[in-house]
């Protein structure tokens, strides 16, 4: 359970940003090496002085850019942010500096199956037939810990009073969302948010097992309403919703299947969103912080498949430091058109439309 924070006031409409500036929450998906979309999107928010980031939420591959995200800016502010993620996504490249061990856990967080066709693909598949990651793995070795632990101070993160963080991960047992609040956040919880079931052992965190945080909440929305002052939801979107080719191959299958299951979650708070800021036009529920009030959240999104329309579910295997330089490009070409299009309406109004993006087609 998410608790308020007590930044908030006790009721009322919230207080408005200095002139020329805004604040906004972001989303961060998970997805792959297509993570470095994100990257490119955040540097390019980092430098501009109009706006203002209030929350983070990330799940999953998300999760590992908005713990960059929050370290750098609790170590020194935008430019020590830009500097921590451009150091881990430089390091998480091919050829990057992290040890084999290492870069092996990196790869295999940015995909869900090796190379269609290649040796290593076919040994995957014969083996996670037969064989658990409990059987892989008797002695629970997870390198991810040790490339978070190189990265990310989170004695500074917990202690960032710049950013309001939350990283979410699935309950094993109950099948329920769990979103982590900053003072909670450790490297075992960025570990459950990325822990791919059929790679990794579960993570445990108080005797409780957890699997990747995509599955549920992909990224959260929701423990912004109550924690932050601002309205607005920038989402970065990482996975398509839509893709125009019927996948056939057995990693097009999993991608695509990967893909819908990893969205499913946000279409849900779309429609819930929706809902209640149609009450909220209606005069049918109050609107505000208050108690028995309710927030009427403003929905942005910036999403790969706008920008990189040609991309493949495979490339989310390509850790290419070019290719994650032609992401971060475009990233920050993406953040720049939405800025450029839509600044005026953060603080005003969704940008997307909520309604057509999360409910059912009726035949």
């Amino acid at each position: 359970m998410i608790e308020p924070l007590n930044k908030l006031p006790i009721d009322g409409e919230p207080p408005k940003p200095a002139p020329n500036r805004k604040k906004i929450n972001l989303g961060l998906q998970g997805g792959g090496a297509h993570g470095a979309f994100t990257w490119g999107v955040l540097d390019y928010l980092l430098q501009d002085d109009r706006i203002d980031i209030e929350g983070i939420s990330g799940a999953s591959a998300g999760a590992m850019n908005a713990v960059m995200l929050t370290d750098g800016l609790a170590r020194g502010g935008p430019e020590e942010a830009r500097k921590r993620l451009a150091d881990f996504w430089r390091a998480a490249s091919l050829d990057g500096n992290l040890p084999g061990v290492q870069r092996a856990v990196i790869d295999r967080l940015f995909s869900f199956m090796p190379y269609e066709g290649s040796p290593a693909q076919a040994w995957f598949g014969a083996m996670s037939r037969y064989m658990s990651p409990y059987d892989m793995n008797p002695l629970n070795i997870n390198p991810l810990r040790d490339v978070i632990t190189r990265f990310v101070d989170f004695d500074a993160v917990r202690a960032c009073t710049d950013v309001s963080l939350f990283i979410s991960a699935t309950n094993v047992h109950t099948g329920r969302l769990r979103v982590f609040s900053q003072d909670k956040i450790t490297a075992d919880v960025v570990m459950a948010s990325a822990c791919l079931p059929f790679l990794f052992r579960a993570v445990e965190i108080d005797g409780v097992p957890y699997w990747d945080g995509g599955y549920m909440g992909n990224p959260a929305i929701f423990p912004f309403f109550r924690t932050t002052l601002t309205e607005d939801v920038l989402i970065v979107q990482i996975n398509p919703v839509e893709r125009n080719s019927t996948p056939q191959s057995q990693t097009e299958i999993m991608n695509r299947i990967n893909e819908i299951t990893f969205n499913s979650s946000l279409l849900a708070e779309f429609r819930a969103i929706d809902f209640v800021t149609r009450l909220i036009h209606q005069d049918k529920l109050p609107h505000g912080i208050g108690e028995g009030e309710y927030r009427r959240v403003n929905v942005h999104r910036i999403a790969l498949d706008s920008t990189f329309r040609d991309l493949t579910a495979s490339s989310k295997l390509n850790s290419d430091y070019d290719f994650f330089e032609m992401l971060k490009k475009g990233g920050a070409r993406a953040a720049r058109n939405f800025l450029t299009e839509h600044f005026d309406d953060i603080g005003v109004r969704s940008t997307v439309d909520l309604r057509a993006e999360s409910h059912a087609e009726w035949a």
